[in-house]
């Protein structure tokens, strides 16, 4: 929409919007003029059609003049009223001012009464979507709506005391740390706000991320302090026979309660706290558009309130819905542009992924920035918001393409609204950005050899594949090798007909680049020995083939081992080296402790297969169509970042931040401090003059080198990047 409306701003652009809202309410007004035969807006004997235009403009203009006037005093002298029946008369007092306006102005027009409501209501709908399509670009008037809507929630819950600050943390979803730094760069950054943030008040810290590097392990162990057993983005669960996944409302609720089990907490958000648009509730009570109590039922629990909540406003419903048209227009036409050039690599973009690109990037972000600047707004203490524009669209464009770029921008613009709002809050907040786990980018794994990963374990399996997977090199490779070890005729027949085993077969699932093979009807973790015994071809066929980096499984004589290719192995008990060559060399120093501590999950699957890596450009293969993929290891996906402010103290307790878990004791430490340290901070502020109400904490140095960690009493090293 941006060469189509140019942003409305300043004095010239409300009137360029009043005169815009003019013209549509007088061109409403002679087309139902001409419609209706019991409305006039000229007495009898007037046929200039001049004169009916500046009739009908005089009364477009008297009713709107006459609505802004008389309107709110109206409002306000019916407050007592009962809202049924305030909503009835809404018709009655509209058509009554549209009446008088006809009466004002110098050639009269002239209605039956029941044809003035229906007039009236016409007009105010035409007059209200025109207001709300020009303010779509408008931040300023979409800010100023946002704050009419958080004044009367807080006349209805009652005026909360500024008490201690608040924090607001936004996780910008899917961007890594090395991305971050990209935008923020330069004269002209790609993100203006958050360069300002890091330039002058915040610092940016580098985090690693769990093994599965997704929403689902991140985000739980960030709001619940654990995300034990989250071995991947969806993974399969013998002794139930379901496929868990992390963004189905079931499995969200069922992840969330063993978390709290495990802990004993309720979460990071359970001391007046608000979760937005996130996977898991973090223990907060305000919840909007949360997965985790998406299927309760109940008004507390409805995280689908902030749907209406946002939507009440018509202007704000206009907003949304015209980005929205705006969004699908913009991913065909991009789809379409990077079809014609033929650039790789690409995925198929068709079906109903514009439509759900266009609800990550403009319904979820409109309702989630809207409910946190109502949250900050009503001095809540705590809010946790995720928006997830980027990640979804770096899935199908690639983490560095020109539709990633456009999105960062409205993020940017995103964070901006929340900052501004806090100014106005009554209470001070400090922002803290942060992200749960990066992008990687590659070509996915069918794409670069010809078959899927299901395809080539049921090669491995001698099980039965299709012929497009037979045809590849891969798989007919593995077909060969699996032959060869069960000592079987070269008969493809034979092979498709009589399945080594009479057993179930395999479960393969996806999870970005991170693959996972489970037996469903072998109770438990299968060993290696018993998976070699049963298919003798499959971990060679898997570990030797070159977009396959290695395999993690788990062994009777040895315990945890990683596969890589060419019998070259990682026993992680000990810690040896078999075959001169560590297979997790190429996914960094941290590897060996990330993993080993996914195989004592009790749900980790029985052949764990992460894709390889270029060490040079960080690419690797998803399992999934995806450009831009993360749930593994290798590549920036596995570095996040957070950008806190200099008065919180410094994130790192150690040389590095590693895992969710890690990063949720950082939170807790802050929210603590904006409770210690406001008698403090907030005296500081009433010295030099500037009040503590609404201040989005910026400079100072509250924490840096040799400040205290107050929980475990260890100096905090600093660490900005």
């Amino acid at each position: 929409m941006r060469l189509l409306l140019p942003p409305w701003r300043g004095l010239g652009a409300a009137a360029l919007r009043v005169l815009a809202v003019w013209v549509v309410s007088t061109v409403t007004m002679l087309v139902l003029a001409g419609a209706l035969p019991d409305f006039r807006i000229q007495q009898p004997g007037g046929d200039s059609a001049t004169r009916t235009a500046v009739t009908a403009a005089l009364g477009a203009g008297v009713f709107g003049l006459l609505s802004a006037l008389v309107w709110p005093v109206l409002v306000r002298a019916l407050l007592m009223v009962p809202a049924l029946v305030l909503g009835m008369l809404v018709f009655f007092l509209n058509g009554s001012l549209l009446w008088l306006a006809l009466v004002l102005i110098p050639e009269r027009g002239d209605a039956d009464p029941e044809t003035a409501v229906v007039v009236a209501a016409a007009m105010s709908a035409a007059s209200s979507a025109t207001s709300g399509f020009l303010a779509v670009r408008d931040d300023g008037a979409y800010r100023r709506r946002l704050a009419r809507l958080a004044d009367r929630r807080r006349r209805r819950e009652g005026a909360r005391p500024p008490g201690t600050s608040g924090v607001v943390f936004v996780q910008l979803d899917g961007l890594g740390h090395e991305l971050l730094r990209e935008a923020v760069s330069g004269e002209a950054p790609l993100m203006p706000t958050v360069a300002s943030l890091a330039r002058t008040s915040h610092r940016l810290t580098p985090w690693r991320t769990d093994w599965s590097s997704q929403t689902g392990a991140s985000q739980l162990g960030i709001l619940h302090g654990s995300n034990d057993d989250v071995p991947a983005f969806r993974w399969y669960e013998k002794e139930t026979g379901e496929v868990m996944v992390s963004n189905r409302p079931t499995s969200a609720a069922e992840l969330q309660r063993r978390a709290v089990e495990r802990t004993g907490d309720h979460g990071l958000l359970a001391s007046d706290g608000a979760s937005r648009g996130n996977l898991f509730s973090g223990g907060a009570r305000q919840l909007a558009l949360v997965l985790s109590v998406a299927a309760r039922r109940g008004r507390e629990t409805r995280s689908r309130a902030g749907y209406f909540a946002y939507f009440s406003d018509p202007a704000n419903a206009t907003r949304t819905a015209v980005s929205f048209v705006a969004e699908l227009f913009r991913e065909v036409a991009q789809s379409l542009y990077a079809r014609l050039r033929g650039e790789r690599p690409r995925v198929r973009r068709g079906g109903l992924y514009p439509f759900i690109r266009a609800f990550a990037t403009v319904v979820e972000r409109d309702v989630v920035v809207a409910a946190v600047v109502g949250d900050v707004l009503n001095g809540r203490a705590a809010v946790y918001a995720d928006l997830v524009a980027y990640d979804e669209v770096a899935h199908h464009s690639g983490p560095r393409g020109r539709d990633t770029r456009q999105v960062l921008r409205s993020l940017d613009r995103a964070v901006a609204l929340i900052a501004k709002a806090a100014e106005h809050a009554p209470r001070p907040y400090r922002l803290v950005l942060l992200s749960d786990h990066g992008q990687s980018g590659g070509e996915p794994f069918r794409s670069a050899y010809g078959l899927t990963l299901e395809d080539l374990v049921r090669a491995g399996c001698g099980l039965p594949v299709s012929r497009s997977a037979r045809a590849t090199r891969s798989g007919a490779e593995a077909r060969a090798a699996a032959r060869a070890a069960l000592h079987r005729p070269e008969n493809d027949h034979l092979v498709e007909a009589a399945p080594p085993h009479k057993a179930a077969e395999p479960v393969v699932l996806a999870s970005g680049n991170l693959g996972l093979v489970s037996f469903p009807d072998v109770p438990g973790r299968m060993t290696r020995e018993a998976i070699d015994e049963r298919h003798p071809a499959l971990l060679r066929a898997l570990a030797d083939h070159p977009g396959i980096g290695f395999l993690l499984v788990r062994s009777e004589q040895h315990g945890s081992v990683v596969i890589g290719a060419g019998a070259c192995e990682h026993r992680l008990d000990s810690g040896e080296i078999i075959g001169g060559r560590d297979p997790l060399a190429p996914f960094g120093p941290r590897a060996a402790d990330v993993v080993r501590r996914t195989s004592c999950f009790p749900h980790a699957a029985d052949v764990m297969v992460n894709s390889s890596v270029d060490t040079e450009t960080g690419r690797v293969h998803a399992f999934e169509e995806q450009i831009g993929s993360h749930g593994g290891l290798g590549g920036e996906q596995n570095r996040a970042f957070l950008l806190s402010p200099l008065t919180l103290s410094a994130p790192v307790v150690s040389d590095e931040l590693v895992g969710a878990e890690q990063i949720h004791l950082v939170l807790r430490r802050w929210l603590r401090e904006t409770r210690t340290d406001d008698d403090r901070w907030a005296a500081g502020r009433a010295a030099t003059g500037t009040g503590t109400a609404g201040v989005v904490d910026g400079g100072g140095a509250s924490g840096g080198p040799g400040a205290r960690d107050p929980e475990a009493g260890e100096p905090v090293a600093g660490s900005s990047a």
